[in-house]
């Protein structure tokens, strides 16, 4: 029988009250409480919580606190990754970052979903992974939806709301956000 963690990433339903995922969700609020809380110049210290939250990419990765995660070693980045302030990582699924992505302030990336059905809403959640390419751009206040990718090298404007796939060498913004132009 798989575990609630195995279901989880699986993008099964799971029970999130589960005493290990409890656990491991107090010790990623405990790192972004860390990181927070540190000094612009400590960063040494910084560097440290980075390697001990992310599941990669911790050791190249800039990041202007404040953060939020679920999990933290759901997060896949890549090189050179850079995130501004107040990005918030639901990561009950992977989150896999390309390198050189640019994540402006106040981005929000979703893997966490709930059923429809109220009953089960009540004890019962489900995610769906989010894969974000190679030299992207997330402009600001950006939400980017469960189970959403977005190619290489694309744009996605401010305040969008990303719900669908997301091809590579594009611009896409609004609400739901839609191709607006290519990249050339």
């Amino acid at each position: 029988m798989p575990t609630e963690r195995e279901k989880m990433l699986a993008g099964h339903l799971y029970d999130p009250n589960d005493p290990d995922l409890s656990e491991a969700r107090l010790i990623a609020r405990e790192r972004c409480q860390v990181l927070n809380a540190s000094s612009p110049r400590d960063e040494s210290s910084r560097r440290d919580v980075l390697k001990e939250l992310f599941a990669s990419g911790g050791d190249s990765v800039w990041l202007e606190p404040p953060f939020r995660c679920d999990y933290g070693t759901n997060i896949y980045l890549g090189l050179k990754v850079y995130f501004n302030f107040d990005c918030v990582i639901l990561d009950v699924c992977e989150v896999r970052i390309g390198d050189y992505v640019f994540v402006a302030p106040g981005v929000h990336i979703y893997t966490a979903t709930h059923p429809l059905e109220a009953n089960l809403r009540r004890t019962q959640e489900f995610g769906k992974p989010v894969t974000i390419g190679n030299d992207v751009w997330i402009g600001g206040k950006a939400v980017i939806c469960p189970g959403v990718c977005v190619g290489d090298r694309s744009v996605i404007g401010a305040g969008s709301i990303v719900t669908k796939d997301v091809p590579a060498g594009v611009v896409v913004a609004g609400n739901p956000a839609r191709v607006i132009r290519e990249i050339e």
